[in-house]
């Protein structure tokens, strides 16, 4: 009986080791940094959600309807892939990996990778969610802080995070100056 004892300790130890830890490590992006870093950066709406596989991992895709294109090619809507989601009972997530509704709106910073696929700059930090508003108000843009750990890029000491909240009108004069600033790049 001990034997079988010591065998469960030491099965439950290795099992322990081997599940993935639910946390992320995530680089703390100024908004500069998210400008920059996204090859894409737009207004829209989420219009469709799906999760599948793509080898044994299992991510949840986007379809957004894009109604202002601030940096990138200019795209009616984009597909968005986000790692987590639902698939035939069989759930997963990932810590940082921000889960969006149909219907709601956003400022997306987006970077498509050499595969194509597009992916949200930052995970959550990438991410301007847009209070309701008439279209001829000036709409309150929010990014929430992350609850993850994050690295200052300089130090690679933990640092906390903050939400962000400005005026849409703002933040679009912010990405049109970091652009300029940038040498035009659109």
């Amino acid at each position: 009986m001990t034997c079988v004892k010591r065998y469960l300790m030491l099965a439950m130890v290795v099992t322990s080791c081997v599940l993935p830890l639910p946390s992320a490590t995530l680089e703390r992006l100024s908004l500069d940094d998210l400008i920059t870093r996204s090859t894409m950066i737009v207004r829209g709406k989420v219009t469709t959600s799906w999760a599948a596989f793509t080898g044994s991992v299992i991510y949840t895709h986007y379809q957004i309807q894009v109604s202002e294109q601030f940096k990138g090619p200019g795209q009616n809507s984009v597909e968005v892939m986000t790692p987590g989601g639902t698939v035939n009972g069989l759930t997963s997530s990932f810590s940082g990996s921000p889960v969006l509704h149909q219907g709601d709106e956003f400022v997306f910073f987006l970077w498509t990778s050499k595969t194509g696929i597009t992916w949200i700059t930052g995970l959550t930090q990438g991410l301007f969610s847009l209070a309701p508003g008439d279209a001829g108000t000036d709409r309150m843009a929010t990014r929430a802080a992350s609850r993850e750990l994050m690295l200052d890029p300089e130090t690679s000491r933990p640092v906390k995070d903050t939400a962000l909240t400005m005026k849409l009108s703002d933040l679009r004069s912010q990405i049109a100056a970091t652009l300029a600033a940038q040498g035009g790049v659109k």
